[in-house]
């Protein structure tokens, strides 16, 4: 048995570096790396080969198996890379095996944001010359960017939290040390390799070796976006960072009125949007969103009176939203990698090229119904594929609001007429605007297509929202 560890994982996450780290963790003859080991879309990398016998539908079906062979690799201590969106299922087995080392490589993820952007521009992910680079800007997106820094600190958070109360402690690289051949023997010796390294790999070369504002085409503003975060979030460290609440830059308050608005990913949120600005007699765009923490204690401390607010939606309603928006389509909003894995993996019958001439409300039902089976197991855990907000429970989304603070109510959404006027008066309004009916995405509306079979598959995959807010049948 080796003295130290059976294996390890390194926890990064895309343009972090992980790949530089993999090849000089390989340059020892004691260590093998097996790449991107757990991604939902690959296995190892990119058009990679089976990793040790175990192939990716077996991996699928059952992820221990894989682990079991790693752990049990004779010939080299075996590890892989783990991302925030890997498959969920190992997350708890590695975490909890005091025997798998922990190695955590961070970045800034404003660095690792830009270097994905122009990666995403160029289609270049690695470069071993630099007669081969591809040379792009970035457009800094601050709603996309809010996103990208929200799952790095939610998920930086578990993980810590992970190790301190099972009394672990990692071993943390950033990205600026990746190229100290000591940092690299350091590592080595953590693990209980004796082995050292003369020089680091050379065959990777940096990227994007300019500035940050010259690889940004709207550099100003994307300071003008940054300055609205609290600095201290931008780099988090192991021990000190302040933590942020869950995803705070999606709360919308009122223009001049004390309300604020929590939304809930597939919700009513165009509908409550407009009335928030109607409410004040402004343009959406008035609205004040993207706030910090900080920001948002600021703003509760200047508006006495205050209520905050949720909507919950029907979850039949939600998933049906969730499935036009995200799933069905290939144009805007689309999950385009997410979709090709459904089709390919899951076999769910989803048109190709979207909802085209001849889509009719047989193949929507068909594919719906699909989509309805695939949830059961995702919000369960049985999948490779992280359960996304958009549709995970609403009773977990609004856990996470109390994270940081939780809605003075919780609205039905076919309560909005009254409720949402309820609220405007407790603020001072006599008058209140209508509340406007929701538009549904989609070719066909879930009235189109609704029957017992799939309210009965809802029910079953949204078991927890059912008890604990009481949904009766939708229709």
């Amino acid at each position: 048995m080796r003295d130290k560890f059976d294996s390890f994982v390194v926890f990064a996450e895309m343009r972090t570096g992980s790949n530089f780290l993999e090849a000089n963790l390989n340059a020892f003859a004691g260590i093998a790396c097996h790449g991107e080991a757990f991604n939902p879309f690959f296995m190892g990398y990119p058009k990679s080969e089976p990793i040790l016998g175990v192939d990716q539908a077996t991996r699928d079906e059952n992820p221990q198996k894989l682990l079991s062979a790693i752990r049990g690799q004779q010939d080299a201590l075996g590890g892989f890379r783990y991302f925030h969106d890997h498959d969920p299922r190992v997350f708890d087995t590695i975490i909890k095996d005091q025997r798998c080392a922990k190695i955590v490589l961070t970045r800034n993820p404003v660095d690792s944001y830009v270097s994905w952007k122009i990666a995403q521009a160029t289609g270049q992910w690695k470069l071993t010359d630099m007669k081969a680079q591809k040379v792009a800007q970035a457009v800094f997106d601050a709603d996309e960017f809010s996103t990208h820094l929200d799952a790095l600190q939610r998920f930086q958070i578990t993980l810590l939290n992970r190790l301190q109360t099972s009394g672990q402690t990692a071993f943390y690289v950033a990205y600026e040390d990746l190229q100290s051949v000591e940092v690299m023997n350091g590592l080595a010796r953590y693990l209980g390799v004796d082995e050292q390294l003369e020089a680091l790999d050379k065959n990777l070369k940096k990227q994007n070796p300019s500035p940050i504002s010259a690889k940004v085409s709207n550099y100003d503003e994307m300071l003008e976006a940054l300055a609205r975060l609290d600095r201290f979030d931008l780099t988090r460290t192991p021990n000190f960072e302040p933590r942020r609440g869950p995803n705070v830059p999606s709360y919308v308050a009122a223009a001049t009125s004390g309300l604020i608005y929590l939304p809930i990913k597939s919700g009513p949120q165009d509908q409550v949007l407009d009335w928030l600005a109607a409410l004040d007699g402004v343009p959406r765009e008035a609205l004040r969103d993207k706030m910090s923490q900080k920001d948002l204690r600021q703003w509760k401390r200047k508006t006495p009176g205050h209520r905050g607010f949720t909507v919950l939606r029907h979850p039949a309603l939600r998933a049906h939203d969730a499935f036009c928006r995200h799933i069905l389509t290939t144009g805007e909003g689309s999950y385009r990698q997410l979709r090709n894995t459904l089709m390919r993996r899951y076999k769910m019958p989803l048109p190709k090229d979207g909802p085209v001439a001849g889509y009719d409300h047989a193949a929507h039902r068909t594919a719906f119904v699909a989509f309805l089976k695939f949830l059961k197991g995702n919000l369960a855990g049985q999948t490779s594929i992280r359960v996304d907000a958009a549709w995970c429970s609403q009773a977990q989304a609004i856990a996470g609001f109390g994270e940081f603070c939780l809605p003075d109510r919780i609205i039905r959404e076919e309560e909005l007429a009254s409720e949402l006027p309820a609220l405007a008066a407790g603020q001072g309004h006599v008058t209140t605007p209508a509340v406007a009916a929701a538009a549904e995405p989609g070719p066909f509306t879930l009235a189109d297509i609704y029957d017992d079979e799939i309210e009965a598959l809802t029910a079953d995959a949204y078991q927890k929202d059912y008890m604990t807010f009481g949904f009766p049948r939708w229709r």
